[in-house]
This record gives C-alpha cells, structure tokens and sequence, in this order.
C-alpha cells in the first residue's frame, strides 16, 4: 500500500480510539421539594399572588457544565458533566414549584410573562454561590427581596447562606444537594412571606392620610 495511504489508515485508527476512550455526557436537572413533586391533585387560587423575578447568578455558574469549587479561588469545570437545559431557568422553575406548594397558590407566576396577572408581592434573588464545595457539603448563597409592586416598597430583604452534605464522588448526590438547598431557601422565603402583615397597605395609606397626603 502507499505510503500516504498507510498514513490515512493510521490517523483513522488513532481518530477511533480516540471517540471510543471519550466518556459519554451525562445530563442533570434540579428537583422540587419531595412534598411538592409527589403532590397529587391542582392548586387552589389561593389568597397570594407571588412574581418570581429577576434571578441572576454568576456568569462562571450559568453555563452548561457543571462547577465544582476547589478551594477560595479555584473553580473545576467538567465538561462531560452537564445541565439538562439553562441553570438559571432550572431554579426558577424549581423555585415557582416549591413556593407554589408552600404558599398553597397556584398564583406562582415567573417573570416577566404575558400572563396579565397583577401579584401582591414579587421576589427578586442574586445568588451568589451555588456549586458543590471541596468540604463535602453543596452551597448556596443568596441575597433577596420581596417587594410590594404596587406600593413600590420593599417589605424584606437578606442574605442567606444553606448547605446540605453530599456523597463524595457522587454526581446525583451533589445535584440532591443543590436541590435541597433550593427547598431550604424556598421555605425561608414562604416563612418570610407568610408572616408579613396582611393590612400593610391599608396602614400605609392611613399613615400617608394622618401625615397629610389626602384619601
């Protein structure tokens, strides 16, 4: 055989072995709350009407692959290792679910929507860490507010850190674990928002009245 044609021979075999030692991807999607996923039956109304949004998180977190953090300054890539869609939209979504179950509303709307729906309260979250740690527990870091839209008024605002432990080496352990972090800081914002007092509106129009602002 020519010698050129030996040479293609052996850049096809070297070009299957390498497609054949490359691991296949693997694709993974956050859970709701187990209560929330295994609920059986609709929502009511309900008396809440919640906006979730805008979320953002880290441009280094929203991508494709997964990210480990390895150590202060070091993130870990792995691009075989894959979320099933958009990260951002996934929290969203997961977020809607479980506070839908919590608030026991099917006023759960994500914003912005075409859906015209005015809501009593809209929640706004910049999440700041959301990866696996090096120390064997998942992390998320989150500031966020509720807000009245129509009074234009912040009702509450934090910082909130959750972490929950994970198997080593495991991949559905950590994304378990990111998930149950989602339910934690879901469960704070419902608590938040279950406790705020119902009349605000009307004390803050009577104070705008006794302050002189007219009906």
């Amino acid at each position: 055989m020519p010698r050129l044609g030996w040479g293609l021979v052996l850049a096809g075999l070297v070009w299957l072995a390498g497609c054949a030692s490359t691991p296949p991807a693997s694709f993974y999607a956050l859970s709701p709350l187990p209560e929330a996923r295994d609920r059986q039956g609709s929502l009511t109304e309900g008396d809440l009407s919640l906006g979730i949004g805008p979320v953002t998180l880290p441009d280094f977190l929203d991508r494709p692959q997964l990210v480990d953090r390895s150590g202060a300054n070091r993130l870990e890539v792995d691009e075989f290792q894959r979320w099933g869609g958009s990260l951002r939209a996934d929290i969203v979504n997961i977020l809607s679910e479980n506070l839908a179950h919590l608030l026991g509303t099917s006023r759960v709307l994500i914003l912005p929507t075409e859906v015209r729906v005015p809501v009593q309260y809209r929640l706004v979250a910049d999440i700041l860490r959301f990866e696996p740690g090096d120390d064997g527990h998942a992390h998320l870091k989150v500031r966020w507010a509720l807000i009245d839209p129509e009074a234009e008024t912040t009702r509450a605002m934090r910082e909130s850190a959750f972490r929950q432990p994970y198997t080593p080496g495991d991949r559905d352990s950590q994304v378990a674990a990111l998930s149950a972090c989602l339910g934690d800081f879901s469960r704070e914002v419902a608590t938040t928002l279950l406790g705020l007092p119902r009349n605000y509106r009307v004390a803050q129009e009577l104070l705008h009245i006794l302050a002189g602002g007219g009906a």
